[in-house]
């Protein structure tokens, strides 16, 4: 972990930080320095850096915090534990309509998450 943040350094490869670093890091690993080193640009290029996505989740989690000034832990985990139990309505993957995330996670079916907390669901008549 701390190998891939000395590598993420936000100098540019012009500048004579980034050499330094360069030179501490292939000294300190030896001959596993360029496969590590290309692992590490491999994956940072394959990770995408838009800011929308965080967009998109916060948007989402807004909904439920405009009335609260103050969120403590316990109102976090039961908004978490809803959240990863809702099933979703409407997807462009089919294959996710009508599943929750956990659902979708673990490929294991589970209760309504009003039973998963020991409530009975009402049933119409």
């Amino acid at each position: 972990m701390r190998v891939v943040a000395m590598l993420a350094c936000p100098k540019s490869p012009s500048s004579t930080a980034y050499w330094q670093r360069y030179d501490q890091l292939h000294k300190r690993l030896g001959g596993k320095f360029l496969r590590v080193f290309d692992a590490v640009i491999a994956a940072m290029q394959a990770i995408p850096r838009a800011s929308s996505l965080v967009e998109n989740f916060n948007s989402r989690l807004r909904t439920y915090f405009f009335l609260r000034h103050q969120l403590g832990q316990t109102y976090l985990r039961l908004l978490q534990f809803f959240l990863n139990h809702r099933t979703f309505m409407r997807s462009r993957i089919a294959e996710r309509t009508g599943k929750s995330p956990k659902e979708l996670m673990t490929g294991e079916k589970h209760p309504h998450w009003l039973e998963h907390l020991g409530f009975q669901r009402f049933s119409p008549a």
